[in-house]
């Protein structure tokens, strides 16, 4: 693809974040993070929380519910309102675990795009969770973990009432690379009013990302490449956007060090360009956003995550980037503390 494309290098509309902005709850880890404007001229954020005195990674796949909350200001602070997917029963595709929301206007609806997943008999306790001897966890994760699909809620209104659905949006592929999970949603209206989805699937060799789209609300979505996108690239996270006359996407790089990276820094944010959506080369340059960061007061931190990037529009533009942000040393698995950041775009 060797076609000239116009575009602004991402890491030009970072500004400094400001301090107490975001959304956070003291006593539940939080992750994600996706905001939409209302009606109500309120900003909407779509979040994944379950309780801090699980271990991160074992108890979201047990615990995580997606809740809303919301500001007056696209920084924030945002404020809780509700519980938008909670537990719904073992049943259910989705009935034990929701995460990863993002929200988007489509036409005259909201859309709310997310994971879920279920498992039988009762949640696992904290005890059980950290035991890796315990067979009913190891049993429980398998389960649990390789039952996550992507799925997509419906309303009127932010505020709800959201439609769950009966059935995942986008089911895995067996025999194919993304035959285990369909996970990491990534929703983008293309220029002809298709609902185009990205979305990350595992492979033995690491993550990858695909492509899949529908004609509309009442259409299946199809993948539209029988491959990954991007050939080998170890990424997740995706964020896809249409603007102006290409697409744009920003990912979490997943190299295991910096040596390795795309970007030149362990498991900062990735930009890439492409003009049909299929075919993408990375920006220049291809961090867009680091883990390094200066606030609005003028002090400097290095986070221990940045992921699950996502934009916030206004008027056709981005006007902030949020993400799941973790302190500690590197890793969600090291972390003390999770919360979902708000930077202002120039």
């Amino acid at each position: 693809m060797n076609e000239q494309i116009s575009y602004t290098p991402f890491a030009q509309r970072v500004t400094p974040p400001p301090v107490g902005g975001g959304f956070a709850m003291p006593d539940w880890w939080v992750w994600c993070g996706s905001a939409i404007q209302g009606p109500d001229g309120k900003y909407h954020l779509f979040a994944a929380r379950w309780p801090k005195h699980l271990p991160f990674f074992e108890g979201y796949i047990r615990y995580s519910e997606i809740v809303r909350a919301v500001s007056d200001t696209p920084q924030g602070p945002y404020s809780f309102q509700e519980i938008v997917l909670p537990d719904r029963g073992e049943e259910f595709w989705d009935g034990r675990m929701t995460h990863n929301p993002t929200v988007l206007r489509y036409r005259d609806k909201y859309l709310l795009f997310y994971i879920g997943g279920t498992f039988q008999g009762p949640k696992p306790t904290a005890e059980q969770l950290l035991n890796e001897k315990d067979p009913n966890r190891l049993f429980s994760h398998e389960k649990a973990y390789y039952s996550i699909r992507i799925g997509l809620a419906v309303a009127d209104d932010p505020a709800g009432p959201w439609r769950r659905p009966d059935e995942p949006y986008l089911q895995v592929r067996p025999g194919h690379w993304d035959e285990k999970i369909t996970t990491n949603p990534a929703p983008c209206i293309t220029p002809e009013g298709h609902l185009r989805l990205y979305y990350r699937g595992n492979t033995p060799n690491g993550c990858r990302i695909g492509v899949a789209q529908a004609k509309d609300l009442n259409s299946p979505p199809e993948r539209l490449l029988e491959e990954p996108i991007l050939g080998n690239l170890r990424l997740e996270d995706p964020y896809v956007y249409w603007m102006n006359d290409h697409y744009e996407m920003l990912a979490k790089d997943l190299a295991p060090d910096a040596e390795s990276s795309i970007t030149g820094e362990y498991h900062a944010t990735l930009h890439a360009i492409s003009r049909d959506g299929l075919e993408w080369r990375l920006a220049d340059p291809a961090k867009a956003a680091s883990r390094t960061l200066t606030w609005s007061d003028g002090t400097t931190t290095t986070l221990g995550c940045l992921e699950r990037p996502q934009l916030l529009w206004k008027d056709g533009n981005p006007i902030a980037l949020f993400a799941a942000a973790a302190d500690g040393p590197g890793g969600f698995r090291a972390a003390k503390n999770t919360w979902n950041l708000c930077i202002p775009l120039k």
